[in-house]
């Protein structure tokens, strides 16, 4: 664990983690459902996107002024023109993630004065190198095909945009090797259920040890 994060015994940061259109974000939800608190790193990425304006005038000056519309993010251009193309996105990611990191820390810190434990969900554990500030990593893994098939149900982006997003990741097969725990999500809800319901099992003793 990276020596920043000094925890108290019995507190616990815990990052789940997987590709777009995995189902991590059904799984946290599951985790709510059970009485747990999860932060999300793309709520926080939205909320940065609209209210700071110093990353803002930044995203303007690297990308150009059509990035927002009446201060706010133009996303059908975002979407379009810079998170499909892995140089710009290493780019925007380099002005947005300090930012994001930091107030996933505090708000991390101040539910763990109250809980044992914190999840936190984000698909760029790895990519923006913080995989050190977590006591776990739970990957979520799926099939491409799985992915494609859920993110087109939602209707916000085509085949090409989602097979691009997904070639942007660091792929599943190499994060296996640096997570604690994988769960595989290519069938129904109520499996990914059990599967939750099996982890929070494994959570209580890891709590108790830690």
């Amino acid at each position: 664990m990276n020596g920043f994060f000094i925890m108290a015994k019995n507190k616990l940061r815990i990052a789940v983690t997987g590709g777009i259109g995995s189902g991590k974000s059904e799984f946290c939800r599951l985790l709510e459902a059970n009485g747990y608190k999860v932060l999300y790193a793309d709520a926080i990425s939205k909320e940065v996107l609209n209210v700071n304006a110093k990353v803002r005038n930044k995203i303007i000056q690297a990308f150009g002024k059509e990035t927002f519309i009446d201060n706010k993010p133009n996303i059908e251009y975002l979407s379009a023109n810079i998170f499909n193309n892995p140089d710009s996105v290493l780019k925007i990611n380099s002005i947005i993630h300090p930012v994001v990191i930091k107030i996933q820390n505090e708000r991390m810190n101040e539910i763990l004065k109250k809980d044992d434990v914190v999840f936190l969900e984000a698909a760029l554990i790895f990519e923006a190198e913080i995989e050190d500030d977590f006591d776990y990593i739970i990957l979520i893994n799926s099939t491409d095909d799985n992915k494609i098939k859920r993110v087109l149900a939602k209707g916000k982006l085509t085949a090409d945009e989602i097979k691009k997003r997904i070639a942007n990741q660091i792929p599943d097969e190499e994060k296996k090797e640096a997570v604690d725990f994988v769960f595989e999500n290519n069938g129904s809800l109520d499996e990914l259920k059990q599967k939750v319901s099996i982890f929070l099992i494994i959570l209580k003793s890891l709590l108790e040890k830690n």
